[in-house]
């Protein structure tokens, strides 16, 4: 879908349920030059190694609740009340935008289908 949608993927790992990984992970990604967006996946959930959430918040320097709230509402038409269980999660941090989202792949692609419209305006916004 990234690519579908005319967007470059930079890079890709996999990183296990660790915070500080999570996070070390995330803050080398800021410096790459060529990378606007971060995409998180996984993690979201409310399992004691559900991290993804826990290590990102406390970096961001905006976070853009919008997002969280228009994902969990539109799964919520999708799957009914365990939507809300999701810590979907979007912000900024050194004019970069970073994306937490849940691990399954039918919530990855809803929250692509949100993301990849706006991510240019989004782009040119925290570029302002």
């Amino acid at each position: 879908m990234i690519k579908a949608s005319g967007h470059k993927i930079v890079s890709r790992k996999l990183i296990s349920d660790d915070e500080e990984m999570i996070r070390l992970e995330v803050l080398r990604s800021l410096y790459d030059e060529d990378a606007d967006a971060v995409i998180l996946t996984g993690g979201t959930g409310l399992a004691k190694k559900d991290v993804t959430f826990e290590s990102i918040m406390p970096l961001l320097d905006k976070e853009i609740e919008g997002f969280g709230e228009l994902f969990r509402a539109i799964s919520y038409q999708k799957i009914g009340p365990p939507s809300y269980l999701s810590r979907a999660l979007a912000g900024t941090l050194n004019c970069k935008l970073i994306f937490c989202l849940p691990g399954s792949p039918q919530a990855v692609e809803l929250a692509l289908s949100l993301i990849l419209p706006e991510l240019s305006h989004m782009v040119y916004h925290i570029r302002m």
